[in-house]
């Protein structure tokens, strides 16, 4: 079944980039590295057509594809590569660029989803020691705590019908494989139905097409500082905070090393790597883009110059913290001589289950009103107990007793001063025992509306759990395995209809 969705008010502008100034094509070399699944034949003919553009995006691979934003970037990134195309008149290809190289194992280690009952599940990935070696997501094993986790997921769901999203899991997230290859197989099958290509940004032809962008942000590793340090002072007296820091020696590149993913710093006349401690020339480095280009990667600021360096990139579909940090990474076009891609908001909202839609009719309000005053809606449930009457009732007594206390204030000040704060306490702890006993009569009605009010706690960690967006928590595997394949469908076609809407002049 398809499920509705809401939307999130977004404070960035939508706009599609114009067509970029020079022709680039997508280099044949790099074939080799968009990931694998069925039916994506004509849609790889489509990328290798001459003036094909692409419209890129990226997620931290993460277990089981991790929070749901994962692929509805891949889905913003469609929608907009469709209007591109129509505005253009030329091939516009939705590029997943899958980031193997992040190293933040902690952060995508756990997955989350809601069961067959609406419950919260979680299953994760063994951690590492703080020593261990900082293996990025290509290098990391998921190990054999996935298998375990694997059937947890399966386990939430009763119905046959979650069988065709755990067999895509299985299928993928193994022992043996690495987090990015799992997660990247996941999402290319998952996606190629819907026209978007996955690309392995860790392959060896990416890497090699990448390393001239990499030494040039070496070779001028302290001026880029500079120029990073007075960009980020600009923005923040704008009021716009990146979010990543800049201006500490530290370049835009990591060196994969004896310590795993290890950032290099400016150091005497060369550099060394930060947790390491490894001395390695400005040569050592041409030597090792050269014989190895898997060890070197971009930190977060180099990486979109490189998507737009390596690819025929018109526009990079981003977060709200992406668009915050891609703002200090525009002056890095320019000295590395890169032309720069649009930066374009990606879609952000969620699904809206059916417990949480009966809920919503019964009470007769929008999901936007149950986000903006759940204990509006608390109250209401509560007031359902009370005779009528009762809240006036209460109020009424509240203010009886400010009111009849004053004169007697007055006049025990009248008679002797000192006796003012006792009439006054008096009073206070008269309206403190009006306060205690509508406590006790909301507890009471709290234990008569139990169910009501679990509904409406169901509702909101669906919504909004922990008070996050669901986005940022759920993964899109259990809407799948718990109501079908045309969830997918279904927030596809939302997100399209989205963008044309943002997008109409």
């Amino acid at each position: 079944m398809s499920l509705p969705c809401f939307d999130t008010p977004l404070a960035e502008r939508v706009e599609l980039p114009p067509a970029p100034a020079r022709e680039r094509r997508f280099a044949p070399a790099l074939a080799a590295a968009l990931i694998s699944a069925p039916g994506q034949e004509d849609l790889r003919a489509r990328l290798l057509a001459p003036g094909a553009l692409v419209v890129t995006t990226g997620q931290q691979p993460g277990l089981f594809t991790g929070p749901a934003l994962a692929v509805s970037k891949a889905l913003s990134a469609r929608a907009v590569a469709g209007l591109l195309e129509k505005r253009l008149r030329r091939p516009v290809v939705p590029l997943y660029w899958v980031p193997g190289d992040d190293h933040d194992l902690h952060e995508v280690a756990t997955a989350f989803w809601l069961d067959q009952d609406g419950a919260r599940v979680s299953a994760a990935l063994a951690t590492r020691a703080a020593d261990a070696p900082m293996l990025p997501m290509w290098r990391q094993p998921l190990g054999p705590e996935v298998e375990p986790a694997l059937d947890r997921f399966a386990g939430s769901f009763a119905d046959a019908g979650a069988a065709p999203i755990v067999d895509l899991l299985r299928r993928h997230y193994r022992p043996d494989q690495s987090v990015a290859g799992a997660f990247g197989a996941t999402l290319a099958e998952l996606l190629a139905p819907l026209g978007v290509l996955c690309l392995d940004s860790c392959h060896p032809a990416v890497k090699q097409a990448a390393s001239p962008v990499l030494l040039a942000g070496l070779e001028q590793a302290a001026e880029l500082d500079g120029i990073l340090a007075r960009e980020a002072a600009r923005l923040e007296a704008g009021g716009i905070v990146p979010g990543v820091g800049v201006g500490e020696g530290a370049t835009l590149v990591f060196l994969d090393g004896p310590l795993g993913r290890d950032r290099l710093v400016l150091h005497q006349r060369g550099f060394q790597t930060r947790r390491g401690g490894q001395s390695v020339s400005l040569a050592e480095l041409r030597s090792i883009a050269a014989a190895e280009p898997t060890r070197l990667s971009a930190n977060v600021l180099l990486r979109p110059i490189v998507e737009a360096a390596v690819l025929p990139t018109a526009a990079y579909v981003a977060g709200p913290g992406e668009l915050r940090y891609l703002a200090l990474a525009a002056a890095l076009y320019g000295p590395l001589g890169v032309d720069r891609q649009l930066p374009v908001p990606r879609w952000s909202g969620g699904l809206v289950e059916p417990r949480v839609t009966r809920l919503l009719d019964r009470y007769g309000i929008g999901v936007e009103a149950l986000l903006s005053d759940p204990a509006g809606l608390e109250t209401r449930i509560l007031r359902r107990v009370y005779p009528e009457g009762t809240e006036a009732a209460f109020q009424a007594l509240r203010l009886a007793i400010s009111e009849r206390y004053e004169p007697v204030i007055r006049a025990v000040a009248a008679v002797d001063p000192t006796l003012e704060r006792a009439a006054a306490s008096a009073r206070a702890k008269g309206l403190h025992a009006v306060q205690e006993l509508e406590k006790k009569l909301a507890q009471h009605a709290r234990k008569r509306e139990a169910t009501e009010l679990g509904q409406l706690r169901r509702a909101l960690d669906s919504l909004r759990p922990d008070g996050k967006g669901q986005e940022r928590l759920y993964g899109l595997p259990g809407f799948l395995a718990r109501y079908g394949p045309e969830v997918l469908d279904g927030l596809t076609a939302h997100i399209d209809a989205w963008y044309a809407q943002a997008l109409d002049p």
